[in-house]
Order: structure tokens, then sequence, then C-alpha cells
């Protein structure tokens, strides 16, 4: 087959998606509550045929990658490529912390401002898409005509949904980015990423947060 199926998820919760702090590169282990939805996750997907999976190497996804690994037997390798968009020196902090102490630099971030790249080493959007989209093409290439399971960061997702349909770095996001939600992607050679389904939580009791920037 001339396409490479991709299983896409973000990690489950942690304390900070719970306090609405920035993790960026980060490493934050799943909370109780993101143990839970890992467990879940696990539970919905053991009966799925999935060759590989990958995960970011922080804490957060490679333990929600581990539990799906777990379950499918499929083998797990983590990659730095994967890790969420690097933040510089407002992770740690909440949004409205960084209001209040650099509100112009907040609101470049609030506008997705392309090239605007956060103080203190941080990424630029464009850098970010670009790392991204390469790393998990390369993946798809890789492992042509093969289901893979891409275990990462909501910004990630964010990236390959706006890549699948087509959409700016600037467009308003109207899509959903839970935790440990399913959500799955197809890519060619010649196509790229094409969306196949989003946001799938039917195996998640309790509605999962939806935080921008972790």
């Amino acid at each position: 087959m001339n396409s490479t199926r991709i299983l896409l998820v973000r990690h489950g919760e942690t304390a900070w998606n719970a306090d609405g702090r920035v993790q960026g590169h980060i490493d934050i282990a799943l909370s109780a509550v993101g143990q839970v939805q890992a467990e879940r996750l696990a539970q919905a997907l053991r009966g799925e045929a999935i060759d590989v999976i990958y995960s970011s190497d922080l804490a957060r996804a490679q333990q929600t990658a581990q539990a799906v690994a777990g379950a499918t037997g499929a083998p797990l390798h983590t990659l730095v490529s994967l890790r969420e968009r690097h933040f510089g020196a407002f992770q740690g902090r909440s949004f409205a912390d960084i209001q209040a102490i650099a509100a112009d630099q907040a609101e470049r971030w609030r506008r997705r401002v392309p090239d605007w790249e956060p103080p203190g080493g941080g990424e630029s959007l464009l850098s970010f898409q670009e790392r991204i989209t390469q790393a998990v093409s390369a993946l798809a290439a890789e492992n042509m005509g093969k289901h893979i399971g891409v275990f990462t960061h909501g910004g990630v997702l964010d990236v390959l949904y706006r890549a699948a349909t087509r959409l700016g770095l600037q467009d308003a996001r109207t899509w959903q980015l839970g935790n440990a939600a399913i959500n799955r992607l197809l890519w060619t050679p010649d196509g790229g990423f094409a969306l196949v389904g989003w946001a799938d939580t039917f195996h998640l009791d309790e509605p999962t947060r939806d935080e921008r920037f972790t």
C-alpha cells in the first residue's frame, strides 16, 4: 500500500494541565487522572493492530505510549523530534502570568504570529511546524503500508491537524486537542497528511482538558 496510517495521541493529563501552566520541554509526568486516561486508552486499543509506536521522549507522552505498547505488543521508540514546542522563558508559567509580565509578548502569542519566538530560546511557530511535519512525514515514509502510533503533545497535534486540513498557522482553532483522545491521519507520498478521524473520546468517561500550550 502506498500510504501509512497514523494513530495520533496527545498524552494523558498532568497536574500542570489542570493548573493551566505551560509545559513545553519541561518534563512533567502524568497525574493520577492522566494515568487512568492512559489505562483506558490502552484498553480501547488493545485489539488494534499497530506495527510500531513512536513517542516524544518527555515523560507525559512516554508514559501514555507505554500503556498502549503494553496492551498491543507494539515496539516503542522515543524521539526528541516529537517534543512539544519550546516556549523558552515562559515555560512553567500560566498565560495570565505571561500577560502580567510581558503583555506585548503575550499578544503576539495570542495572535499566533508565525515568526515570533518566545524569549529565552523558544521556537517560532514556523520552526515548530517545520520540525514536526518533517519528523512525522519521515516516520510515515519509513513505515509505508503500516499502521504507526505517534504519542506526543497538544501543539504537535495542532500542527498536524492544520497540515491535514490545509489550514494556515493563524487560522482560528475550532478543533479539540483532548488528553488521551484518539485521532487518525493518513499519509501518502504525493498528498502528505489527510484527516481520517479526530477527537474520539468514547473510552473516557469524563471530559478531557484541552490546553493550547502543553
